[in-house]
């Protein structure tokens, strides 16, 4: 069984909230790389992939739900290169971190996953708080610079500095993740 998991944060998203274009002018700068390295997981014995995604209030989503809704959405662009494949683990989660409320944790520790290298969306919000909730839970966290995006661009380089210093997390390109 694979000892990392790449999880890709809250992806399937229609966009149509607050502060929506700066995100996706960033989602765009780094769609190809996070792509590659779904694309590298998916294909690989060493590592799981895992999909977490807010549900955005649409309480009874699930996978074939938000991915049916973002697809119909303005921002199909920014999703159709990471849809989820059917064989990859998909949990839903109601708020910023990915072990809140959600079975990350129970699954990780039962797969014997513990490394997680976190890409998707945001930086500064969703990334920084799975990154310490990882980091309490005395999980690995890599987070490849390259396959997240922001915001607010002076908010995610702090939140990288943070993660590298305060959770001891590897901050990499991704071309070094997921052989």
């Amino acid at each position: 069984m694979p000892d990392t998991a790449l999880i890709v944060v809250d992806m399937l998203n229609a966009y149509e909230h607050d502060d929506a274009e700066p995100l996706m002018e960033s989602v765009r700068e780094v769609l190809p790389t996070m792509a590659d390295l779904v694309e590298r997981a998916h294909h690989s014995d060493d590592v799981e992939l895992v999909y977490v995604n807010d549900v955005y209030g649409h309480w009874n989503a699930g996978r074939a739900e938000l991915v049916e809704r973002v697809l119909a959405s303005e921002a199909r662009d920014l999703v159709e290169p990471i849809v989820p494949p059917e064989e990859a683990i998909f949990i839903v989660k109601a708020r910023h971190s990915i072990f809140y409320q959600t079975p990350v944790e129970y699954m990780l520790r039962q797969m014997g996953v513990g490394k997680v290298i976190l890409v998707g969306q945001v930086t500064e919000q969703c990334i920084l708080y799975s990154a310490l909730d990882a980091y309490i839970r005395h999980i690995e966290v890599a987070v490849p610079r390259d396959a997240v995006a922001h915001i607010h661009e002076d908010l995610a380089e702090a939140a990288l500095r943070m993660m590298e210093i305060n959770m001891r997390a590897q901050i990499v390109d991704g071309a070094d993740c997921v052989r």
